[in-house]
């Protein structure tokens, strides 16, 4: 929600110039709230900064060439030379970070955050190409800062970057989001013995088939030998069955 599509106004739907910085907020309140164990959902999010604006919340500093402090949006990727981290909360490092991602996106190129979701999110076409060039950038400074390769890591590009972002800065783990929460609510043990399982989904296309929750939902479904009824608001596969 703190760096989410549907808080914004149209108009200001552009994730060329939004900050996930709101979550790293959210992130510090826990940790005055004295939390051990952070689990993030960072679907539907209107960011594509790699997760710098959440990082900035948490004390870590983006620097130019010239050493000059930039605010942390997808925009200004591009630029960043260093990264400072003298004033990162120590706290983050006593504190089991938990990402509940949905999809398997790596972090640029065609499958990657900025081409598959930054039309979504109101980047331009020239905006989204200078997306990727940003978070092209942010890999390799990634790797030789923090000796990290991200890129390929299934889930990077998710949230706009938010996934390499937070393997990064906070040491996450990700998960499916669905398998997640499947096991947070003993999901499989309820759905046993079941006939159908219900479930729903806004849209059922070819990125329901890298990792979203009807996905999970059917293969717990297949487990128990149970049928599984899609309630969806818009369909937009050929054959959706045969795909699935």
């Amino acid at each position: 929600e703190a760096a989410g599509m549907r808080v914004l106004h149209e108009n200001d739907q552009n994730c060329y110039h939004t900050t996930s910085f709101g979550t790293g907020q959210l992130i510090a309140d826990a940790l005055d709230q004295g939390a051990k164990q952070v689990i993030l959902g960072i679907g539907g999010s209107a960011t594509n900064d790699c997760g710098v604006g959440m990082a900035a919340a948490l004390g870590y500093r983006f620097l130019d060439k010239k050493g000059k402090e930039l605010i942390p949006i997808g925009k200004n990727l591009i630029e960043i030379r260093y990264i400072v981290e003298e004033k990162v909360d120590p706290r983050i490092r006593e504190v089991e970070f938990l990402v509940a991602c949905d999809v398997t996106n790596p972090l640029y190129g065609p499958d990657g955050a900025a081409y598959v979701y930054g039309p979504q999110k109101g980047a331009s076409d020239e905006e989204v190409e200078l997306l990727d060039q940003g978070l092209r950038h942010m890999a390799r400074l990634i790797r030789s800062h923090f000796g990290f390769e991200v890129h390929n890591l299934s889930g990077a590009g998710a949230a706009g970057g938010m996934g390499a972002g937070a393997m990064v800065f906070l040491n996450a783990e990700l998960s499916s989001g669905v398998e997640l929460v499947k096991q947070m609510i003993s999901f499989d043990d309820k759905a046993k013995g079941a006939d159908w399982i219900i479930t729903g989904e806004g849209k059922l296309d070819s990125q329901t088939l890298s990792g979203k929750t009807i996905l999970g939902v059917l293969s717990s479904a297949h487990v128990n030998g149970s049928l599984l009824a899609a309630l969806c608001g818009r369909i937009s596969m050929s054959d959706a069955r045969k795909e699935m």
